[in-house]
């Protein structure tokens, strides 16, 4: 299993600050060596609070880098400028620091075939956001899309009744993308309680991502412990897992 975290709470507390240091190459050596995978930026439209500078600090401090965005024609310039390891599409407009709908291949089928295609062309692999939903993974798949992220930010704040019906959907969607041979992810308002039960719906998933909760517990604890608490956790799975 791969840790992807998202460093996208930096530069909005630069921002907040009011400050221009640039953190992102620190805070990147910090987590890679506390046993991050991949280190992930998001950008949208506005370019705020994540700007291509901070793209081009990550990509260069990062071993692996991912880049977020929404499925944009106008902003294909920032993955083709900084060549990311992974683009991940999310659903249209958003704010860059909070979590981004999925994709809706139905609806945006056209402009989603069009940027996978510039993508592909530059040799950059694309991952798209979907709702853990059977026909959001087979509407993807028959886009050409090889990746799929799963998201998880509706179901975490359940009632328990709630959470359990949609985790065995979470499970359903994964089975299927796993059927057809889809590399997968989870992501999406996930921490260090939520995160078990999670991946103990999903066992084939390959990545799991993190980002505000984790940045919280590092205003607490620093960033190498938050990063180790959360891997362990990652490992405290329910015993009685949903299959």
């Amino acid at each position: 299993m791969r840790i992807v975290l998202s460093l996208d709470s930096w530069p909005a507390l630069r921002d907040f600050a009011g400050s221009d240091r640039d953190e992102l190459a620190a805070a990147a050596s910090l987590a890679e060596l506390a046993g991050v995978d991949a280190l992930r930026l998001s950008v949208n439209e506005d370019l705020v609070p994540v700007r291509e500078s901070d793209v081009d600090t990550l990509r260069r401090a990062a071993r692996a880098f991912e880049l977020r965005m929404p499925i944009s024609q106008a902003l294909l310039k920032v993955p083709l400028a900084a060549r990311p390891d992974r683009v991940v599409l999310v659903g249209a407009r958003y704010e860059a620091t909070g979590s981004a709908p999925p994709v809706d291949a139905r609806t945006s089928g056209p402009v989603l075939g069009s940027v996978l295609r510039g993508l592909e062309e530059a040799g950059i692999p694309a991952s798209v956001r979907v709702a853990p939903e059977l026909d959001a993974v087979r509407a993807v798949h028959a886009q050409g899309v090889s990746d799929v992220e799963l998201f998880t930010g509706h179901l975490v704040d359940l009632p328990d009744a709630e959470r359990r019906g949609a985790l065995v959907a979470l499970g359903d969607a994964v089975r299927l993308a796993s059927k057809l041979r889809l590399g997968i992810a989870v992501a999406g308002g996930l921490d260090d309680r939520s995160v078990g039960e999670v991946l103990a719906a999903a066992p084939s998933a390959e990545r799991v991502v993190f980002g505000r909760s984790l940045a919280r517990r590092a205003l607490l604890v620093g960033l190498d412990r938050a990063v180790r608490d959360f891997s362990q956790r990652m490992n405290d799975r329910p015993s009685d897992r949903l299959r």
